[in-house]
């Protein structure tokens, strides 16, 4: 007898075959595994002062937010938080979503719509694509940091309104996105530039922040950033910030604020306190962008196919998806978490394993990183043209 969920079974088999199969691994606590693969940029997801407070305010609001923030949902932290992070950036205001992807969703949708055009870089992260397909705009995708073809594609455009969406910092190649050159674009053709900071708030610009505000567009009114509270802050949650007009707009449009639960009292708390740390401790920013440069510089120097960070994020290139995978589960058993991206979750088509880098890593912890990747890399890593 055939099941109506069979054809599953033969999608899985493809994707092993390809070696794309996916495979979640609990992270236990206590480990003594080196983590290069997380997001906790900062090193503030386990600092005391970061987890208390989530302690605290769980014991005080409870576990949950319990409802929509438009309903039940919002507590004292949630406006708290969102005037720290306007003031700390250098918006007018802010408003704070559930997580990242659910601000990138709203913030696009309620923004663009039917009747209007969106203008996207072709290497842009899931949850803007989502939000793309999402808008029922007109959607233009350019190829990678081209500006002159995200003018062009905004001056031909058969629409009034228009938004130039980007990341600011791609995750997965570790670059940087042409902001300024970009804004400039938008405002000869009368659009509106959304920039996804997930990677560059609280490493990059003046005290961490962020790519928006070193690229001299935060406060600006054509202007909106997202930022994730997942990342740098440790903590969990994403954000809008921009114009009080376009907040006001999203408070009353954005079907993922409007519908969802709010953001859970201790992650609220939690991304208030890391946000308090990030500005009494403004040498953390600089830190982490100086241990990015030296595993970059170290990884390349023994012979590794790396980028430049432009952040965080380091991409080292491997032969293939399979060789990727062994690779990482290499690492892993000698000692270091790496991340593993391969295709379909690349845009570029190139599998690699992706490392992050973190304020707190110590001396001998890059040692042992250095080490341990060059040591397990597979035959062919160290001639790899780049991507």
């Amino acid at each position: 007898m055939t099941s109506v969920f069979d054809w599953l079974d033969t999608r899985a088999d493809e994707r092993r075959r390809a070696g794309l199969a996916r495979q979640l691994r609990p992270r236990r606590l206590g480990s003594d595994l080196l983590d290069l693969a997380g997001n906790d940029y900062l090193g503030l997801s386990r600092d005391k002062r970061v987890a208390g407070a989530a302690a605290a305010a769980a014991l005080r609001w409870g576990a949950g937010s319990t409802g929509s923030r438009l309903v039940t949902g919002t507590i004292e932290a949630h406006t708290e938080l969102e005037h720290e992070l306007a003031a700390f950036c250098g918006a007018q205001a802010a408003l704070v979503f559930s997580s990242g992807f659910m601000a990138n969703l709203g913030a696009i949708t309620a923004l663009s719509g039917k009747g209007s055009a969106i203008v996207t870089d072709a290497y842009l992260h899931a949850s803007l694509i989502d939000g793309c397909r999402l808008s029922k705009a007109d959607v233009a995708v350019v190829a990678h940091t081209d500006v002159p073809a995200a003018a062009h594609a905004l001056k031909t455009r058969r629409t009034d309104r228009a938004l130039l969406v980007t990341d600011s910092v791609f995750s997965v190649g570790a670059d940087l996105s042409p902001l300024s050159a970009l804004a400039a674009a938008c405002r000869e053709h009368k659009a509106a530039l959304v920039v996804d900071d997930a990677h560059g708030f609280g490493v990059l610009g003046d005290g961490g922040r962020g790519a928006v505000a070193e690229a001299g567009l935060i406060g600006e009114p054509d202007v909106v950033t997202t930022v994730t509270l997942s990342k740098a802050l440790g903590a969990q949650g994403g954000a809008v910030l921009g114009p009080r007009r376009v907040i006001k707009h999203l408070v009353d449009s954005a079907r993922s604020f409007i519908f969802d639960t709010g953001l859970a009292p201790a992650s609220t708390a939690a991304a208030l306190a890391a946000l308090s740390v990030l500005r009494d401790e403004p040498d953390r920013p600089p830190r982490v962008r100086a241990v990015a440069t030296e595993l970059a510089t170290r990884l390349r120097d023994g012979g590794l196919t790396v980028t430049d960070p432009a952040a965080a994020v380091i991409s080292v290139r491997a032969p293939s998806p399979e060789s990727a995978l062994a690779w990482a589960d290499a690492c892993r058993e000698a000692g270091v978490w790496v991340g593993c991206f391969r295709p379909p979750s690349v845009p570029d088509g190139v599998s690699r394993l992706r490392l992050t880098a973190r304020a707190d890593l110590t001396e001998g912890e890059i040692d042992k990183a250095v080490e341990i990747i060059l040591g397990c890399a597979p035959t062919g890593a160290g001639s790899l043209p780049e991507a």
